[in-house]
């Protein structure tokens, strides 16, 4: 064991902070492109005559690639070489960014998604574990991980700002341009400075059986929400998609334990601490994409911001998720164990959330909403970089990529749950608070155009009391389950098998 250890802790990278500059860039390129498109969609669906029915796929499409594609994506990072996956993800993202900046139509749009999304999958994964891999003192892989899980939390309210200004300034082609240097820069840096570990590779033969079934399983989860959003819970292809995921995920995890290679080795998935970090992390996903998604209709809608004015009402969350990642989060961690970092960071992002819940037509930004999105960018920055550091807790180099697809697939599965669940529980209490007030609403005049607004903004808060509920819960889930101690301690990692004694080693030399 000592023999082993000594072997997985080798002289530091000369080249890792440069390399993290380039990891960083793609992740925030990734991040960026997840809310970037939705300021530009309603200017391309009319440029490109995509009807009301069929504007969802420009989201959707993406999504089911990226989602259902992510286990493969990090399992081909293993097997293949990280830092060559990380490279073909990016040109291929590249690509497929310029394909849509170029779309003549909807097919050529929705090609062009699908394919970021495909490329995505396999270039996430790939970014975080070559992190896990490069850095191998605790305090230096605290503050990697504190810059990356800061891009990863406030990555998406940028793409607001910047979506906002391209598509208010230039043309919603810019973007997807806008990917193409990004890709390039972060491209080219990385193949000149990234030096992957060697024998930290896994070249078992791919699990075909386990890579079928989890894409399906994966796209059906994903589409099944999706589709409850726009045709409702009880509508039968969305029942049928629910019963088919539960068929070909259940039949995913015995395939898993059979197989001599699995796509995704149980152990991966089974050691608490990582378990916990893949379901507090999902869950806590889930009321962030809700948030993001009704203080952006709140703020233009109700309140009549420009979409530019918008993305900047977002900036004192991501000041939030910065200084809770590299300033609050990167400083304890080698300090604290991860669980009190977690779980005091979801309930803090959780008190923020509840202060939303106040929220009225003529709530104020600076009294109700600025310091709300303080909290809420604190406590998920201090949450955050422990998880995403903890991604890849214990688990044999070899498996890193797989590892770090997890994480990736339990924040895209909990983003269309998020979307679909909250989005659905506002339009409830909207289209009950106006049932409530049909007299008024009926009126016309001023007094009818408030009780519309007042209807969407009871929608929101009472989908905000959900998402209070959401991340108490992801709290509680970080505290119970999340056990090791501070990194670098030396203690005892984990409870668990023989086999899983042996993975938590490189832990320790990390």
């Amino acid at each position: 064991m000592s023999k082993t250890a000594a072997s997985l802790a080798p002289a530091a990278d000369p080249s890792r902070w440069k390399a993290l500059v380039f990891i960083a860039l793609a992740q925030l390129m990734v991040v960026l492109d997840a809310t970037i498109v939705n300021i530009a969609l309603p200017s391309a669906q009319t440029d490109l005559g995509i009807s009301d029915g069929n504007r969802q796929w420009v989201i959707t499409a993406y999504a089911l690639a990226f989602g259902g594609l992510l286990l493969f994506g990090g399992r081909i990072a293993d097997k293949w070489g990280r830092k060559n996956a990380f490279v073909v993800g990016l040109v291929g993202f590249a690509l497929a960014s310029a394909l849509g900046g170029a779309a003549n139509g909807e097919a050529m749009m929705l090609g062009a998604r699908a394919l970021q999304g495909a490329f995505g999958a396999l270039l996430a994964p790939a970014a975080l574990s070559l992190l896990a891999v490069m850095f191998t003192d605790a305090k230096e892989r605290a503050k990697a991980f504190g810059i990356y899980g800061a891009i990863a939390g406030g990555g998406g309210a940028v793409g607001l700002i910047l979506g906002g200004f391209l598509t208010e300034y230039l043309n919603w082609r810019w973007t997807f341009f806008v990917n193409i240097p990004f890709a390039i820069v972060a491209a080219v840096g990385a193949w000149m400075v990234i030096r992957e570990p060697a024998g930290s590779r896994n070249r078992a033969p791919l699990d075909i059986p386990g890579v079928i079934l989890s894409t399906t399983g994966l796209v059906a989860l994903v589409y099944g929400f999706t589709r409850a959003e726009s045709a409702g819970w009880s509508d039968a292809l969305t029942v049928t998609m629910f019963v088919a995921s539960a068929l070909l995920l259940s039949a995913f995890v015995l395939v898993e334990s059979q197989v001599k290679s699995p796509l995704l080795p149980l152990r991966v998935l089974l050691e608490r601490n990582r378990g916990g970090v893949y379901l507090s992390l999902g869950l806590a996903v889930i009321s962030m994409f809700g948030l993001f998604l009704f203080l952006t209709y709140y703020l233009q809608v109700v309140k009549g911001f420009s979409p530019v004015k918008t993305g900047f009402a977002f900036l004192p969350m991501i000041a939030g998720m910065i200084a809770g990642s590299t300033q609050i989060g990167a400083r304890l961690m080698t300090r604290v164990p991860p669980r009190l970092l977690m779980g005091p960071g979801f309930m803090v992002a959780g008190l923020g959330m509840l202060l939303l819940t106040q929220l009225e037509v003529g709530s104020s930004y600076p009294a109700l909403i600025l310091p709300a999105q303080l909290l809420l960018g604190l406590g998920m920055g201090t949450a955050f970089m422990p998880a995403m550091s903890l991604a890849t807790h214990g688990v044999n180099p070899a498996d890193a990529g797989v590892a770090s697809a997890m994480v990736n697939t339990s924040q895209q599965v909990g983003g269309a749950i998020g979307t679909a669940l909250l989005n659905t529980i506002a339009a409830s209490a909207t289209t009950a608070y106006l049932t409530d007030h049909a007299a008024e609403a009926a009126a016309g005049g001023p007094a009818a155009q408030l009780i519309q607004a007042q209807a969407m903004v009871e929608g929101y808060a009472s989908a905000i009391w959900w998402a209070v509920g959401i991340l108490v819960a992801s709290s509680v889930i970080a505290l119970t389950l999340i056990n090791t101690g501070r990194p670098g301690a030396g203690g005892p990692v984990a409870s668990g098998s023989g086999e899983e004694a042996e993975l938590k080693v490189p832990v320790i030399a990390h």
